[in-house]
């Protein structure tokens, strides 16, 4: 049962991903030359959050959005709290913008 995963999750990984996706979770982290240190840190959770998804991440595009964790809905969440552009995006091309960093 694992390899067959392993294997889909490879495959996924290695698949050319939409432009579309790279805009997504890299917008979240942004910097501002006047930025706090309470903003740099905040920027800090947002790529936890976003980073402590990614194996979900991969599992859900693997499974064409069947297998859904705990972390990757809590990014999914934050992603469209904290983006503009990700409220109006799929649960899969935000799944793939988080493999995508």
């Amino acid at each position: 049962m694992i390899r067959p995963l392993l294997f889909c999750t490879l495959l996924a990984a290695s698949a050319p991903l939409p432009l579309l996706a790279s805009s997504f979770a890299g917008t979240t982290a942004g910097s501002a030359s006047g930025a706090s240190s309470q903003g740099s840190s905040s920027s800090s959770d947002d790529d936890k959050v976003v980073q402590a998804a990614r194996e979900e991440a991969a599992g859900f595009v693997a499974s064409d959005g069947q297998l859904r964790g705990a972390r990757l809905q809590v990014a999914l969440l934050h992603l469209r709290q904290h983006d503009a552009d990700a409220a109006t995006a799929s649960d899969m091309e935000l799944a793939r913008a988080i493999l995508a960093r």
